[in-house]
């Protein structure tokens, strides 16, 4: 009998973390990955560039929980240290050790086989600081960004609204600038200046408003009985802190109470009106959303439709019809035809006609003058 012995393999990298230059408040993520059998385990070390620091393990949640560890283990090993909140003492060396040494965690025993080391270094810089401004004149709005003392060659300049670039360049200035047509309240939001240095530096510009409340359709109609649905957003910048409703601008309509649900999520609200009532709803109701520089509102007007209404068009084509049918009935019924069909009685006059012309071509030339008449046959 034969025992299979798996193939004891030293653990070895297949992927090592890659040195990376930061700012002061940015974050930086480190990526390793080990192979072996067993599958070997992965740590993360330290040394900082202070002369007297050695290396020390990092663990998650270290550095007053800024320190976050990833790690799983799964036919290979894999390993993703992610420190947020840089600040200058998070400048030095980082070390990944994988090892599948049984021994590798012995308190007395030294592992026969060493750790294996791949080594990152993280250079954090102090972030320059970043001067930005906006202006509107003449029906426009102009954002500018001055960076101050930058600590390297700048090569060129980027806008960007979220995920949208809106602007970019190749210039070396330290002052960038961005227009835009029409007024702060249909282009509020937040915007991002870059500076495309080593590593990028990135200023932002926050035009607030207050809120510029529309209603998703300005007149909404329901059948009675059925469930009415008002809704209302906030397309402008800063969010909506708080939203309320009220009905033909004097009832505030609380939440819950009789037929009335409210749902509001961040720039959006949502009154909803269960069981319809024609001569109770019926009316203008006003969403009104507050943030902190002030209030906004609109009007949604609701007409309520007896169950009825919705039968009207269909009555009105059937009656169309009935019509229509009753005209071509009695049209058909008195019209009288111009021919005869085959089989029927000609009228009189038409046999007489007929005679008359089969006589005089059955009747030679001198019986029509026989009677002592002036004619010619």
């Amino acid at each position: 009998h034969f025992a299979l012995i798996p193939l004891q393999l030293v653990a070895g990298f297949i992927k090592s973390p890659l040195s990376q230059k930061r700012l002061t408040q940015d974050s930086v993520e480190l990526y390793c990955e080990a192979i072996g059998n067993p599958i070997p385990e992965i740590q993360w070390w330290f040394e900082g560039n202070e002369p007297n620091e050695t290396y020390a393990q990092l663990w998650d949640g270290a550095r007053q929980d800024r320190v976050k560890i990833n790690a799983t283990y799964n036919l290979h090993s894999t390993s993703t240290i992610y420190i947020a909140n840089l600040t200058g003492d998070d400048s030095g060396t980082y070390e990944c050790r994988a090892s599948n040494d049984p021994d590798r965690n012995h308190l007395s025993k030294s592992p026969k086989v060493k750790w294996i080391r791949s080594q990152a270094n993280v250079f954090v810089i102090e972030r320059p600081d970043i001067q930005t401004q906006f202006t509107s004149t003449h029906g426009k709005l102009v954002l500018s960004c001055n960076l101050t003392e930058p600590h390297s060659a700048i090569d060129g300049h980027e806008w960007k609204y979220g995920d949208k670039i809106l602007q970019t360049d190749t210039e070396s200035s330290s002052v960038t600038t961005y227009e835009i047509e029409g007024k702060k309240e249909e282009h509020s939001g937040i915007y991002q200046c870059i500076f495309k240095t080593s590593p990028e530096i990135k200023g932002e510009i926050n035009i607030s408003v207050v809120p510029q409340v529309v209603a998703y359709k300005k007149s909404e109609h329901g059948n009675e009985g059925d469930t009415g649905v008002l809704t209302c957003k906030n397309p402008s910048f800063p969010p909506v802190s708080s939203w309320t409703w009220s009905r033909n601008g004097e009832q505030s309509i609380i939440n819950g109470s009789g037929r009335y649900i409210i749902k509001s999520s961040g720039n959006k609200t949502e009154l909803r009106i269960l069981k319809l009532n024609i001569e109770e709803d019926t009316g203008d109701y006003q969403c009104i959303a507050i943030n902190v520089f002030g209030t906004g509102e609109a009007t949604v007007n609701l007409r309520v439709r007896s169950r009825l209404a919705a039968l009207w068009p269909f009555l009105g084509i059937v009656a169309e019809v009935l019509v229509l049918v009753t005209i071509i009935f009695i049209y058909e019924k008195r019209r009288k035809p111009d021919e005869v069909l085959d089989g029927k009685a000609m009228p009189q006059t038409t046999r007489t006609r007929m005679s008359a012309r089969e006589m005089l071509t059955k009747q030679g030339p001198g019986e029509c003058c026989s009677q002592g008449q002036s004619c010619s046959c």
